[in-house]
Order: C-alpha cells, then structure tokens, then sequence
C-alpha cells in the first residue's frame, strides 16, 4: 500500500452488542475495499475475521481483528484501518484494547432489537477511554420485523438526540445519503432537517445562517458535522444491508468524509503531555494486544500514535525499561500477513517475536520517555481449578498457562496455597473454555477444568486456654516443654498477634521462637477441619522448661498442641470469603436478580440506574455459591445481564453449612490417612 497521508486516515473500532452484524459489517467492508476476493459469512466459516477454529465452532468472535485497506472517494486515496471486535461479555478485555488503538467507533444495532446491554457496553467503555467520536450503524434492515424508525428511537433515547442518521432506507433494497439527495420520502424529510440543526449547532456562523435562511447546503452540514463528530456533539448514525452490500458505498463515503482521522483525537500521556499524530515526531506507539500465531510464534499489535517506525529501528520499551530490535513489521488482515517498510500514526501492525513486551506496555524512540497510560482490564468473574490430564500435561503447565497470561491480561492465574488447587480466572465459562482451548493448540497441554475448593478460613470468636506438657524419656536425652498461653480473637488494626507474657524465667526466651515457630505451622491447618487459621492473639504466660531436656524441639511441640488445646476452647468459627456483586440488567430483570439472591445466601444491598440506564443491583453473596453465576445470570437474563465480583471480606458461615463442610473435611482427611 502506498503512504497515504496523515489525514486520509481513518481508524475505527466496530462494537455492539453479541449478534448485532459487526462480524458480518467487518466482511462487507474487507470485500467492499478488496482485501477478500469474495464475501466472508460467519454462517459458513468463511470470514475474514473469525478465523480460529473456537470462533468458527462456536460462530461468535472470540479475539478482536484488525484490516486495513484503500479506499477511494473522489479521486483521493484513503486508508481504512478497522477492528472487529467480540461482542460477548466473556471476551470484554478484547474490547477495550481496541477501543484504545481506535480513532473512532462505530456501534452496531440490529434493527430488530434495537438498543440492547452490550449497545450500552460498548457506548461505556468508549466514554471511559474518552473516545468521543462515535457512531451506529443501523444492520439487519431485511430482516422480518425490522424497524428503522423504531431503531432510530431506541438509540435516540438510549444516547440522545444528538445521533442523527447520515443515511437512511428509502426502499427495500436501496439506501441513500441524505445530503446527496435532493428528493426524500415525506416521512424522512424530519430526519433531514435534524441533520441540519444538528450541524448548526457546532458553529455560530453556521446557526446565524440557519436561523436566517432555514437551511444549509451539502457542504456547510458535512462541516458543521465534522467539527461535531470530532468533538462528540454530534453522532452519525449509518444504514446497511451488510450480506447484499446495500448502502455500504454511502457509509463509507461518508466515513472518509466526516469521521476523524488520527491527531483529531486529543491524546495525551500518563503525565498529561499531549502526543502529536507527526510522522517526522519521536516515534510512540502501544502494544494492545498479544497473540500467538502457529507459525511467527509470539506477535505483539501496536497502534502507532506518533512518528514512524520501519524495519531494523531498535526502540525501548518504557513499561520496563528495556530495548527492542523491529526485524519485521507485518500488516494483518485476517489469515494474510504482509511485510510492510514502514508504519506512521494511525497504523496498526503487528510485531512478532518481541522479546520482553506485553499488553499495554509502551513502545518509543529510543531516549524518549513517553509512556501511555494502562489499559483498563476487567477483573476475572469466574473461578476454575485447573487440573493435568497427565503427568506429561503436568510438567508443561506451568508454562501453557503463563504463555496464556501474555495473550489474554483478562486471565488470571492463583496458586491457592490453602486448597492446593491451582485456579484460573476469567470472565466467564466460555472465556475459561476457550483458554483451555488455547492451551492445548498452543502449548499441546491438556488439561480438565473443575469447580474449585473454597478457601475457608478459621478464627475464632472468644477467650481459650490451652496447655501441654512435652516430655519424653526414652534412654539418653529425653525432652522436655511445657506450656500454658491464651487464645482470643485479634482485634481490629492491631498487627502483634503473638506476645510473650512470662514473668520469673519460667520459659526461658531463647525458646520462644520455637513456640512460635510451632503455632505458626498450626495455623496453616487450624483444628476444625484442616484450614489456615487467621485473627487470633496468642498470649504464652507459663510454661516449665528443664536444664538438660528441653530443647527447641521439644517447646515447638508444646506450643503447637497448646494452641490447638486453647483454640478449640475459644469457640472457634470456620470463616468464609464474601464477594461484592456489581449486576448490570435491564429494568424487565430486577425481580429475577433480587429473588435470586437470598437462593445464594446473599442480600441486595442498593439498586441504582447508572448514567446510560442500565440497572446496576449491588449484591453480597458468599464466594462458594458464585463459581456458577456467570452462566446462571446469562440464562436468568438472556445474555443481557454482566457484572463485577470483588472480594469484600471473610465471614463467619452459618452453623448448618460449616458442619457440611467440616464433616466433608473430616471424610477427606480419612480418605488420605487411608
């Protein structure tokens, strides 16, 4: 592709909600510019942008894909450079990345459903990033049931009135650009008009000459509608038939002619340093995304916010301080990679086999020390324990699952210390499937998924005793220890659990440390049924100790049987963790969420409409009734709802569950000793 100037660049992101035609919108598009020799349909496997095997077996998009290609209008030469992103909330990390290497969005809504959770979605994270120019794209116009104006309302009253339709359906197969069109339908002429105010109202001398004149031309709208587009004032709302090609010359068009191209954006760094889109500026660029391809091995996409970067050029990585060597920049549009000299703001390229870089990490000019700022991740939602197959898959885990975290920052990965299970975050069961998936094609490791063991705690609730005398003859040395200490619970802000409280010499203090060592190794399996113990003060005030036979050995012993003596007297409680829930629904969902709470042993705390009107219920609930509540809320709402989970703190369970779980823990302790 030949350099195209900064200003003939357009770069967008294509949102929406799951189902709303981005994938089919982003194959209209690569077919309609030449990069696909025929239509790509998600239906047959056949996109240009599903091209995995989990995106074609499940026919939904799993990894946000980037095209880029020429475009020509009005004998000038324009560079479209697009993504295609997921639009399930398990893959909402795919998202946001492409949301921070965008210029521009385009939000899709299918004409039969019209505004839905993931619509909203998407309109929030590009309001968090502050990607201000956005616009919608009316899909699925031939569907039965369709409503253009039904869907006109539904984003009107869902994002203002603000968002005005550039072009609109006046047949069954034809769609036109209402500022090329001198004649429109009756009904469309209202549609027209507010096109017109809408441009009025960016620019004074523009509204003088409205309110004068009562109207505009061609020209003065599209200039009044970029100035508004490019400071969000305005939303372009677009029509296509995406599967006939209908109306895509119109969107296009009129993307190369109101949308913004890169420096339009205010962008700054993470100090507030205002980034210039100048080819001939020190080069800054950010990695937002990683994949592994089967054959380049590890591939590192940038989007490219100033200067130039081109092949051999060493820059620094600024996330951690060290150097790296471009030996290629490649060019990604579906399957096909391209070898390309040279990439400058507004590109998005792909650099493979980067030695120490990351997701998010900053890419410039060596001696320059810009540094953007992180992308925003969602935290994990969903917990599995993960398990080998075999001990070969056992050997390689560690590694599958590391190679896994560089790819996907929305995976995480916890060594649970206290149920000695291995557990894998996400956020969701696909999203967990797909990892194993992902494992297993990358690292040839297979691995089992499974719900995971909670991990409780013990504490406990009053005042104990505990004594034990250590002593033992058994010809030679024998041993000796004695000691007498309290138990109770640690009060709040206080960080010295363990005090030394002898008086008169009775326990010499060279063996406190052996005491202590001893309680220690008992509060990693405390005595109700095996788990680590926290919050407990323990007080040693006597003990007995003999010149020849005591021994740190033999103190260790007694203060470990002492503290299991006195914890057990101070009415111990097994804890477990509670999670704050964050439920984001429609209105039609509140009861079912609500009523579903108390089933889970949680409680509603509040329920708020947030600013972009969706339902967001405030929940607590006890983590070992949650591993399932991703795919339980998907069916209780339809794939509507989503929601954050947090850990908030450990609670006491109730005495009919914590006698389940001891006994369960009794049974499992057998079965070893056994």
């Amino acid at each position: 592709m030949s350099v195209t100037a900064v200003e003939n660049v357009r770069n967008f992101a294509i949102l929406g909600h799951s189902g709303s035609g981005k994938t089919t919108l982003t194959d209209a598009i690569a077919f309609k510019i030449g990069l696909n020799d025929r239509l790509g349909l998600v239906s047959n496997g056949s996109s240009v942008s599903d091209i995995t095997d989990e995106e074609k077996v499940r026919k939904i998009s799993i990894f946000s894909s980037p095209f880029t290609g020429e475009y020509k209008l009005g004998g000038q030469s324009y560079k479209l450079i697009f993504i295609d992103t997921p639009g399930a909330p398990d893959f909402y990390g795919q998202l946001r990345g492409a949301v921070r290497a965008a210029d521009s969005a385009i939000i899709t809504v299918d004409a039969v459903s019209g505004v839905q959770v993931g619509t909203r979605r998407a309109w929030h994270i590009c309001k968090s990033y502050n990607l201000s120019s956005v616009a919608f794209v009316i899909t699925g116009l031939d569907k039965e049931n369709a409503d253009f104006h039904k869907t006109l309302d539904s984003i009107r009253d869902a994002f203002g009135v603000n968002c005005v339709p550039v072009t609109v359906p006046v047949a069954a197969d034809k769609i036109v650009n209402i500022l090329d069109t001198d004649t429109l339908p009756a009904e469309l002429e209202d549609i027209k008009t507010s096109l017109a105010e809408a441009a009025a109202e960016t620019d004074e001398a523009l509204m003088d000459k409205y309110f004068s004149e009562g109207t505009l031309s061609a020209e003065e709208i599209r200039s009044g509608l970029l100035s508004g587009i490019a400071g969000g004032s305005v939303r372009p709302i677009y029509c296509v038939l995406s599967l006939k090609g209908t109306g895509m010359n119109e969107m296009l068009d009129s993307i190369c002619r109101l949308l913004p191209g890169p420096g339009k954006r205010p962008l700054t760094d993470a100090d507030g340093n205002a980034i210039p889109a100048d080819p001939a500026a020190p080069f800054v660029a950010q990695v937002w995304k990683t994949a592994v391809d089967p054959f380049m091995g590890q591939l590192s996409y940038i989007r490219v916010f100033s200067g130039t970067l081109t092949n051999n050029m060493t820059v620094q990585n600024n996330g951690n301080g060290g150097k790296e060597t471009v030996t290629t920049i490649l060019q990604v549009n579906g399957k096909k990679q391209t070898g390309i000299d040279s990439a400058g703001p507004g590109d998005i390229v792909a650099l493979p086999k980067l030695k120490n870089t990351k997701t998010g990490d900053t890419l410039a000019a060596v001696g320059t020390n810009t540094k953007l700022p992180e992308i925003d991740y969602p935290q994990p939602v969903t917990y599995m324990a993960v398990t080998a197959k075999t001990q070969a898959d056992e050997d390689k885990i560690s590694v599958a699952i590391h190679r896994l975290l560089d790819s996907d920052p929305t995976i995480h990965y916890e060594k649970q210390a206290a149920t000695k299970e291995i557990i894998l975050k996400g956020l969701g069961d696909v999203h967990l499937d797909v990892a194993v998936a992902l494992m297993k094609s990358q690292s040839n490791v297979n691995v089992l998924l499974s719900t995971p063991k909670v991990p409780y705690r013990e504490a406990v609730t009053g005042l104990g005793q505990g004594h034990y005398r250590h002593k033992k003859q058994s010809g030679g040395r024998g041993q000796f220890g004695e000691v007498y200490l309290r138990v109770e619970p640690l009060p709040e802000g206080e960080t010295e659990w363990f005090l030394d409280e002898t008086v008169g010499g009775s326990i010499p203090g060279n063996f406190m440390p052996a005491i202590q060592k001893g309680i220690n190794e008992t509060m990693l399996a405390g005595p109700i049924a095996g788990y680590p113990v926290q919050n407990v003060k323990v007080h040693v005030y006597d003990g007995a100790f003999h010149e020849v036979d005591s021994s740190e050995v033999a103190f260790k012993i007694a203060g470990s049987r002492a503290f299991r003596e006195g914890m057990m007297a101070a009415k111990p409680v097994l804890l477990e963790p509670i999670m704050t829930l964050k439920i984001s629904i429609p209105d039609t969902f509140m009861g079912s969420i609500s009523g579903d709470m108390p089933h889970k042993r949680g409680r509603v705390l509040g329920m708020e409409a947030d600013e972009d009107g969706v339902q967001v219920i405030t929940a607590e609930a006890p983590l070992a009734e949650l591993f399932k509540y991703s795919a339980e809320l998907r069916s209780l709402t339809g794939g509507q709802g989503s929601f954050t989970m947090d850990f908030t703190r450990y609670d006491v369970v109730p005495g009919n569950v914590a006698q389940k779980i001891i006994a369960e823990a009794a049974k499992n302790r057998q079965e070893e000793e056994d």
